[in-house]
């Protein structure tokens, strides 16, 4: 069975550019509701530590920089089958393969700079919000 939630994290590049709301907006408008939200800086700590699946791949040591180097929006995203949804809003990771219409298409610089981060699976989904955010911290729409 399909899962109800994702995370997301608008990720600093986006940040930096100011496409917070847009990038929003377009969550909203696809029929996510936001369950918990916050702006927050990642500690180069707390990177290594979000994607120690990664810690073993040639990429590892740039993508925790990178995380680690702005403000991020970390969200719990939900709606019916939200992972496999919100996948598809947001496009293929490297931007140049991604759909007109997806966040990554409209917003990404890079495969590193894309934007947006989003839970590849509905367990993720669960370990990546508990990172983020306390059961006390959501609001539970389903």
């Amino acid at each position: 069975m399909a899962g109800n939630i994702t995370l997301t994290m608008i990720k600093p590049e986006a940040v930096a550019k100011n496409y917070i709301g847009p990038i929003l907006n377009m969550i909203n408008e696809a029929g996510f509701k936001i369950a918990a939200m916050k702006l927050t800086k990642l500690s180069t700590r707390q990177a290594e530590a979000f994607y120690a699946i990664h810690s073993d791949k040639p990429f590892y040591a740039d993508l925790v920089d990178f995380m680690s180097s702005g403000p991020i929006v970390a969200a719990i995203l939900e709606r019916d089958n939200a992972v496999e949804e919100f996948r598809k809003l947001i496009g293929a990771t490297n931007p140049e393969n991604a759909e007109e219409g997806t966040i990554r298409k409209q917003y990404a610089e890079s495969l590193q700079k894309n934007a947006v981060h989003g839970s590849d699976s509905d367990e993720n989904a669960l370990v990546e919000a508990d990172f983020f955010f306390a059961n006390s911290d959501r609001v539970d729409y389903m």
